[in-house]
């Protein structure tokens, strides 16, 4: 009973997310005008960032959030985003709609033009780091508040879900391949790859707190590459500089011509893109999928006709639901797989203390 009653719970949860994708897609593709829908302006304005969190089922409020910019005269100005709503200006700032500055927050100058200041506001993206940031905190500290006040006995519930995530991560992808120094690195993997799983999840949700594109925004990814680019390049051996600058091959591949040192030196780059774009283009292409799923029932209805729109969307939200479920294996997949390629290349780092 317990198993059809959470079935059906995570049934309604996945319907309500596919609504929700329905509900943004409708009033995005009927704001630009009844009969013409622009795919690829709907699907990158609901993927990008934005100065206020959008409220499913009611498009005119926004949840406004801090915009904080520095004017051109070098003062500072702090104020909520809502009141720019509408292309609405205040203190001289305005969104720019088109443009090179398109959605981003400009100064209006007195002779017209826009300048672009210095932005330090807190996006929708910016307020989801910080969301599931803190998530990631009190999971961690469920776990650990759990032992510290009943020792060795085993948690139950939510905290036995993750003390079983926890386990797999570490003993069964972590520790086998790192092996003794498996302690020393655990702390940065198992948030790295916790991190990566809540803000893949949340992405998924169309309400507050979720919806936000984390995962698939290249700056995100970006930045988490270049964590495990300095962990490994920094701790690594001698015998791993030493395999880069003066490999184990033949002469004639090293020197005169140094082709086996470009060849590794260029590996190292191309270790953390492949980290950061495998993230980035697997959860993008996701919630790419289920918008333009959604989009069929306005393409096709504006192309030929309402009654064919609306004959498309039972099929359309059938196949939007099948490619949320999808996502959410996906989201634990790419987790994953960013953490286990990160363990990887942390180890190749140190290869010359496996060989020992």
């Amino acid at each position: 009973m317990k198993k059809a009653i959470t079935a059906l719970i995570a049934v309604v949860i996945i319907a309500l997310m596919a609504l929700g994708y329905a509900d943004t897609a409708a009033h995005r593709a009927h704001s630009g005008g009844e009969t013409e829908v622009d795919p690829q302006e709907i699907i990158f304005e609901h993927l990008g960032d934005a100065y206020g969190w959008e409220v499913p089922f009611n498009h005119s409020k926004r949840i406004p959030l801090p915009i904080i910019v520095r004017a051109q005269d070098g003062s500072w100005h702090a104020f909520m985003s809502n009141r720019l709503d509408e292309g609405a200006q205040y203190d001289g700032f305005q969104i720019a709609k088109g443009g090179d500055y398109n959605n981003k927050v400009v100064q209006i100058l007195p002779d017209g033009s826009q300048y672009r200041p210095v932005d330090l506001s807190i996006t929708k993206n910016v307020a989801g780091i910080f969301i599931a940031a803190l998530l990631v905190l009190l999971m961690v500290f469920k776990v650990k508040n759990w032992y510290k006040k009943n020792g060795m006995k085993a948690p139950r519930r939510f905290t036995a879900a993750l003390e079983l995530v926890v386990d797999f991560v570490y003993t069964d992808t972590i520790r086998p391949i790192i092996g003794k120094e498996a302690p020393k690195y655990a702390p940065y993997l198992l948030t790295v790859f916790f991190f990566i799983l809540t803000m893949n999840l949340l992405g998924l949700i169309v309400i507050f707190p979720g919806g936000a594109n984390l995962t698939g925004n290249l700056a995100v990814t970006a930045v988490l590459a270049l964590l495990t680019f300095l962990i490994t390049n920094l701790t690594g051996t001698k015998h791993y500089w030493k395999e880069m600058f003066w490999p184990d091959v033949p002469t004639a591949l090293k020197c005169p011509v140094p082709l086996m040192q470009v060849i590794e030196l260029f590996g190292i780059f191309t270790k953390p893109i492949a980290l950061m774009i495998r993230l980035f283009a697997n959860m993008m292409g996701g919630h790419m999928v289920v918008i333009v799923f959604m989009l069929l029932i306005f393409i096709f209805g504006s192309m030929f006709g309402t009654a064919v729109g609306g004959a498309m969307t039972p099929l359309s939200v059938a196949l939007s639901l099948f490619m949320l479920l999808l996502d959410v294996l996906v989201s634990f997949i790419q987790a994953y797989v960013f953490t286990i390629l990160s363990t990887m290349f942390i180890s190749m780092a140190h290869v010359h203390e496996h060989a020992e």
